[in-house]
């Protein structure tokens, strides 16, 4: 899933979120994982015996919600003449509405974005989706080591984060200047101090980072020699032996780390950080010129709809929603955005006013949706790509900040 694109991760991270929303009473939701090896008729068979098993199920009302479950699992089963190249998911099971008595048959089905390698079903009150957010998880990560006489950092990088961060001093005092023995002598403690601090960031660079059997690369940095000590010393791992890449950096410590992460781009270009941060410094730098960059939710969504745009940018977690109202009397339709707070403060004292058509106070909320996914549709339809910010990263907390988590690159602007 790490090489997926953005909003194909959005996606389906979201379906996952709404699979985990959904509950039921006892075990009347099936979970049903298919590996690719497996043929639809003969999932179809297993399942027909799991349902004259449910015919044995006590309570009247889960009985048939399980066998209504079952029954319309096989159905979706059968829209499939084979089983897709990464097998197939199923989810089925009634859901209350309002309370008991309420359930809903509800069925989904996901082709996984990685090869699913066992079979499983389950009946619980909940469906099953660890398997698939385990492939939301990014695989690879990179370690960092940046180093000098004074401080060491330590970090591991994972797709848009920093997801450990270790920061040590030396406490070693400067070269001595006076001459004679007592100087020599004092180079000579310095010197095993020096060594012993070299070890110690090994040491716990060895014990990070050996959690992480995922890692990459590994980038040793700083702003003189010091840091080939670790390398040429043979102080790392010796798993790590040919993943180690030196570079130099202008700083040590946190700071260094994030010099050290721009200085490797094309090292780490496969991650969402740094492609992030290279996205949004392109974009930062449009937007001082003054030129070639629509920003504000009414300008973004106008160039949208008049396909004026080559690029939309949107925040994953964009606090805006498009809530439709309808006029019970006379059908007037209108869509309003508003905040998640907006949606409790003013969508009230909204809904309570006259219709602007037909002027009675008929108004009723239709429906309400996350305004990232009416963009996806729209951006969809007019064939604009698009690009979902972390609002995890450094760059992703800039974007939202400054252009409030959306922007638009119009047509012949190179970014």
């Amino acid at each position: 899933m790490v090489n997926g694109d953005s909003v194909t991760r959005y996606k389906f991270r979201r379906l996952i979120d709404e699979l985990e929303k959904r509950e039921g009473r006892g075990t009347e939701l099936v979970t049903l994982y298919i590996p690719p090896n497996r043929r639809v008729d003969e999932v179809i068979g297993y399942l027909r015996q799991e349902y004259s098993t449910a015919a044995n199920i006590k309570s009247k009302s889960t009985r048939k919600n399980v066998m209504d479950a079952i029954e319309s699992a096989i159905q979706r089963l059968k829209l499939f003449n084979e089983v897709p190249e990464n097998g197939l998911v199923v989810f089925s099971g009634a859901i209350p509405q309002s309370g008991p008595g309420t359930e809903k048959i509800e069925v989904y089905h996901v082709i996984p974005p990685e090869s699913i390698n066992t079979f499983l079903y389950r009946c619980d009150s909940k469906f099953h989706v660890d398997i698939l957010k385990e492939m939301l998880r990014e695989r690879e990560a990179f370690g960092v080591i940046v180093l000098d006489n004074e401080e060491a950092a330590i970090a591991v990088i994972r797709g848009s984060r920093i997801v450990e961060l270790e920061t040590y001093t030396s406490g070693i005092p400067g070269k001595h200047r006076a001459g004679g023995q007592s100087a020599r002598r004092f180079e000579r403690l310095r010197e095993q101090a020096l060594t012993e601090y070299y070890r110690r960031v090994a040491d716990h660079a060895n014990e990070l980072f050996l959690k992480y059997p995922e890692i990459k690369a590994i980038i040793l940095a700083g702003p003189g020699p010091t840091k080939e000590v670790l390398s040429k010393e043979g102080m790392l791992h010796y798993t790590f032996k040919d993943k180690i890449r030196v570079i130099d950096t202008s700083y040590s410590g946190e700071e260094g780390v994030r010099e050290a992460i721009d200085k490797s781009s094309e090292l780490l270009s496969e991650l969402q950080l740094v492609r992030e941060r290279r996205l949004v410094d392109s974009l930062m730098r449009l937007v001082v010129s003054g030129h070639g960059v629509v920003y504000g939710t009414r300008q973004v969504r106008e160039a949208l709809r008049r396909n004026q745009l080559s690029l939309l940018i949107v925040s994953e977690d964009l606090d805006l929603y498009e809530v439709t109202i309808r006029c019970t009397n006379c059908d007037h339709l209108e869509a309003v955005t508003t905040s998640s707070a907006g949606l409790i403060s003013e969508l009230p004292a909204r809904l309570a006013s006259k219709c602007p058509k037909c002027g009675n106070q008929t108004l009723t909320k239709e429906g309400e949706r996350r305004l990232l996914d009416v963009l996806i549709g729209e951006a969809e339809e007019t064939g604009t790509k698009v690009e979902i910010i972390s609002s995890t990263t450094e760059a992703g907390e800039v974007f939202k900040s400054t252009l409030q988590g959306l922007a638009g690159v119009m047509k012949g602007v190179n970014l």
